[in-house]
């Protein structure tokens, strides 16, 4: 009998949310429906607001900006499903990150906004969302949380692996096919990338960095960006927009830069700290697989393909799982873990004090 679950994802490029519906029984992972709801302009807005600024009236537009979450994932849920012919009642679950407005894990906490509640209730579905704070809880970064899921679908018993992702931040697992599982965020992904292109083009995004390809990198400025403390802090380790956004790059920048080079210089500096985490903690590594929003990226994959030498590169389309619905993917397999009472971290990554269930679970 099937077993399907609903995952949603909407990640730190804010460019809207991914919806996923998957028969995982028997420990399939089997793709039955993919969908993308771009967010409304004001949500967008709104979201972007609460991550740059701590400011007045702020606990009553993050809770109201939850609700609007909600609603929108309700939304993107039932255009899903429709499209899939799936009725809500033969759902197990469905799993939902909620979007991350603060993540300071030196400090104890993290923040993915969602109201799982009204979700429950607009969507009729069971709702595990919340799934950083348990693993905070046991002392863990409470990200990333995909390299469980990475190791639980890629992982090869002959072959040695990484696995990239790349969305609003990057990150890195690594899958040696006897020994430990690491996996950690390496840097800023697309989140520079997307903030500049947008401040000085009025564009969501650099389509397949063209824009990027038109500059030179600026190595001086390079050089200053790559010494943001968080690239020589050893894993477990976890990031966000809260490291890495437009004030501190523009608090980086000399006043000569043009606007290209710095896009091009972005570029380098997101295929950098992938290429460098590599390099450092997954020796040894033969295949690379690329998945998320960066692997669509051409400039991005040709620089990649250029920093990590002879190294068999290609994108999770080749192991079957279309690279742009892997982290969906990722949250309607946490939500069965969720429902299941199965551990949905891993240790070594996070650097929890141990293997905990995560997620907190709003019946339907």
């Amino acid at each position: 009998m099937p077993e399907l679950y609903v995952g949603l994802m909407s990640g730190t490029s804010l460019d809207g949310i991914d919806a996923v519906v998957a028969d995982l029984a028997g420990g399939r992972f089997h793709l039955l429906h993919s969908y993308h709801e771009p967010f409304q302009p004001r949500l967008r807005d709104a979201l972007l607001s609460l991550q740059d600024e701590e400011g007045r009236g702020e606990l009553r537009r993050a809770a109201l900006a939850a609700n609007h979450l909600a609603h929108a994932y309700a939304t993107a849920v039932r255009t899903l499903l429709l499209q899939a012919r799936i009725a809500p009642g033969e759902v197990a679950a469905m799993g939902c990150h909620g979007q991350t407005v603060r993540h300071r894990p030196e400090s104890g906490y993290t923040v993915q906004l969602v109201n799982g509640a009204l979700l429950a209730e607009l969507a009729g579905i069971r709702v595990a969302c919340d799934f950083r704070s348990r693993d905070m809880a046991a002392g863990g970064q409470g990200a990333p949380l995909v390299p469980a899921f990475h190791h639980a679908r890629f992982c090869s018993p002959d072959s040695h692996r990484v696995i990239v992702n790349i969305g609003g931040i990057a990150n890195v697992t690594d899958l040696p096919p006897s020994a430990t599982v690491t996996g950690f965020d390496c840097g800023p992904g697309n989140v520079l990338l997307d903030a500049w292109v947008m401040a000085n083009t009025g564009r969501a995004y650099d389509k397949n960095g063209e824009w990027a390809a038109l500059g030179a990198v600026d190595r001086a400025l390079l050089a200053r960006l790559l010494e943001h403390e968080f690239f020589t802090l050893p894993p477990p380790k976890s990031t966000g927009r809260d490291a890495f956004n437009l004030a501190w790059l523009r608090r980086m920048l000399g006043g000569s830069e043009s606007a290209v080079d710095v896009q091009a210089t972005l570029l380098e500096l997101t295929a950098a700290g992938i290429a460098r985490a590599i390099e450092a903690h997954c020796r040894g590594a033969r295949e690379i697989f690329v998945c998320g929003g960066g692997a669509r990226n051409a400039a991005m994959m040709r620089l990649l393909r250029a920093l990590l030498g002879e190294t068999s590169l290609d994108t999770t389309d080749a192991l079957g799982v279309n690279a742009e619905w892997v982290e969906a993917l990722a949250f309607a397999w946490l939500a069965c873990c969720a429902v299941k009472g199965t551990p949905g971290n891993l240790p070594a990554v996070t650097g929890a004090r141990g293997p905990r269930v995560l997620g907190a679970i709003y019946p339907a």
